[in-house]
């Protein structure tokens, strides 16, 4: 699954570890929370952290909630949980990897 590149060209704020948003860490990077989408650093500026494409996750038998023990992210329109070292979100009755 690769990530889409949509620099966020108005992004003004610096994200880090006390800046107040949540943090997520993502495979070789650490996304931030903020007004409901995700921003990671790249090449000196911030980008939208979003999926390219869809993936689903298999397998999944874990059903995320409010009291699964995995941390909720809000992101858009949707919840996301961080479950090892990704993001995972309900679509079509299934979990997509993020």
């Amino acid at each position: 699954m690769t990530t889409l590149h949509h620099e966020h060209a108005t992004h003004t704020h610096a994200h880090g570890a006390d800046c107040g948003h949540r943090a997520v860490p993502h495979g070789d990077h650490v996304d931030y929370a903020h007004d409901g989408h995700l921003h990671r650093e790249h090449a000196g500026h911030w980008d939208e952290c979003e999926p390219a494409g869809h993936a689903a996750h298999e397998g999944h038998a874990h059903e995320h909630g409010a009291d699964c023990g995995h941390e909720a992210v809000p992101h858009g329109d949707h919840v996301d949980y961080v479950h090892d070292g990704h993001r995972h979100a309900a679509h079509d009755g299934h979990y997509d990897d993020h």
